[in-house]
C-alpha cells in the first residue's frame, strides 16, 4: 500500500514539472513570435501608448503623412514624389508597418500619388480613396495598374465619407463638395481625424474654392493641427479659413529651395497673425505629432511661434473703382492698375471698402 502511496506521489510530481514546463516553453514561443512579428509588437507598442501619432515624413516638395491609430490601424495620406519610395519605404519599416488600413491619394498631382504604386505593390492596403478625377500621366496610370493587379476598387474621397467613427477615434471627409473645378488641387481630398479632445486637419493642395465651399457649408473646421494647404502657397489658407480652423500648431510640408518659392510670405503672415506655432519639414526634417487625446506634443521646436503680423503687411486688395476689397488669394482681383494695397481690416473699414463675395468672412 506504501510502496503505490510512493508511485502515486512521484507521477503528481512529474505532472507537475511538465505542466510547469509546458506553460514557461509557451510563454518563450509567445515572445518569440512577439519579436519576429514587427507588425504585433507595433500594435502592443500603440496600444500600451495609448496615443494617436502622426507622421508628417519629410519628401522635399511633396506630401506623405502617416496615421498610427491606438487600436493598431493605419492611415497613410499620399506617397510624395516617385522618387520618394525608398523614404517611404524605410520610414514605414522603421514604423513597423507593414499593411495600410485606409490609404488616402488627396488628388492625382505626381508629388502626391509619385510612390503611390510602389506602396500599393509592396503593402497590403485594405481600403484606397481619391477623388472621382483622372490624370493623364505616367504615374497615374501606374497606380490605377498596381490597384488593378490587386483586385481592389477606389472608393471616391468626396465631402461626408465616413472612414472610421468609434468612440474616440473619428476620420472624415470635408472637401471635395463639387465635381467641376477648373484647378486639380480644388479637388483635394480634406480629411479631418478627432481623437477625444484633439484633432487633426489634413487639407492636400485645396486652395480658396475649397476652402470657401466648406465655410459656406458651416463644416465643422476646427482644429489643434494644421497640415497647411499646398506647401504654403499663398493660394490656400486664407484668412478666412484660417478664422474657422485656428489652429494652435501648423505643419509645412516643403522642399528646400523649391522651384516655386513656397511658403509664400502671404500664408507665413496669415499663419503667424493666428497665433499658431509654425513647422517646416524643409527646416526640420521629418516631424511627429503625438495625442493622449486631451494634449498634442510635437517632437520638434517651432521655426516660428504666435508671432504678430508684421507692420505694414498687405493683407487685402482693394479695387480704386469699384471699393470692394479682396484677399490677396482672391480669384477675382482686379487689374493691376485698378488694384488698391490695404493692411488691417480696419485700414479697410475706415477707407469705405465692402468685401467681394467671394471674400466675405
Amino acid at each position: 500500500m506504501k510502496r503505490l502511496y510512493r508511485v502515486f506521489s512521484v507521477l503528481c510530481i512529474l505532472l507537475l514539472v511538465l505542466s510547469l514546463v509546458s506553460c514557461a516553453y509557451q510563454e518563450d514561443m509567445a515572445a518569440a513570435a512577439l519579436k519576429e512579428n514587427p507588425i504585433a509588437d507595433a500594435v502592443a507598442d500603440t496600444f500600451s501608448s495609448g496615443e494617436v501619432k502622426v507622421h508628417y515624413i519629410d519628401v522635399g516638395q511633396a506630401d506623405s503623412i502617416l496615421i498610427q491609430l491606438t487600436d493598431g490601424k493605419t492611415i497613410l495620406i499620399d506617397g510624395g514624389n516617385k522618387g520618394d519610395a525608398e523614404v517611404i519605404d524605410q520610414y514605414l519599416k522603421s514604423q513597423k508597418v507593414k499593411s495600410i488600413d485606409y490609404l488616402i491619394a488627396t488628388h492625382p498631382h505626381e508629388d502626391h500619388i509619385g510612390s503611390l504604386p510602389f506602396i500599393v505593390k509592396n503593402y497590403n492596403a485594405a481600403s484606397i480613396y481619391m477623388p472621382k478625377l483622372t490624370a493623364n500621366t505616367k504615374v497615374f496610370e501606374d497606380l490605377l495598374t498596381e490597384i488593378k493587379a490587386k483586385g481592389m476598387k477606389v472608393n471616391t474621397a468626396s465631402a461626408g465619407v465616413s472612414l472610421i467613427e468609434s468612440k474616440d477615434t473619428k476620420l472624415f471627409m470635408l472637401a471635395p463638395n463639387g465635381t467641376e473645378y477648373d484647378e486639380t488641387n480644388e479637388y483635394s481630398a480634406v480629411i479631418k481625424l478627432v481623437y477625444k479632445n484633439t484633432s487633426f486637419l489634413f487639407t492636400g493642395d485645396a486652395e480658396a474654392v475649397s476652402e470657401n465651399e466648406m465655410i459656406k457649408k458651416n463644416l465643422d473646421l476646427k482644429a489643434d493641427v494644421l497640415k497647411v494647404g499646398h506647401h504654403g502657397g499663398r493660394t490656400s489658407t486664407t484668412e478666412a479659413f484660417l478664422k474657422k480652423v485656428a489652429p494652435q500648431y501648423a505643419i509645412i510640408s516643403v522642399g528646400t529651395d523649391n522651384d516655386y518659392g513656397h511658403p509664400h510670405q502671404e500664408a507665413l503672415d496669415r499663419l503667424q497673425a493666428t497665433g499658431a506655432k509654425i513647422f517646416r519639414t524643409d527646416e526640420q526634417g521629418t516631424i511627429v505629432a503625438s495625442s493622449d487625446g486631451n494634449k498634442i506634443t510635437i517632437n520638434k521646436a517651432p521655426v516660428l511661434s504666435g508671432a504678430k503680423p508684421v507692420e505694414n503687411a498687405v493683407n487685402y486688395i482693394g479695387n480704386k473703382n469699384s471699393k470692394v476689397f479682396h484677399l490677396p488669394s482672391c480669384s477675382s482681383l482686379p487689374k493691376p492698375e485698378n488694384q488698391v494695397k490695404l493692411g488691417s481690416r480696419q485700414e479697410v473699414i475706415d477707407t469705405g471698402y465692402t468685401p467681394c463675395g467671394i471674400c466675405k468672412p
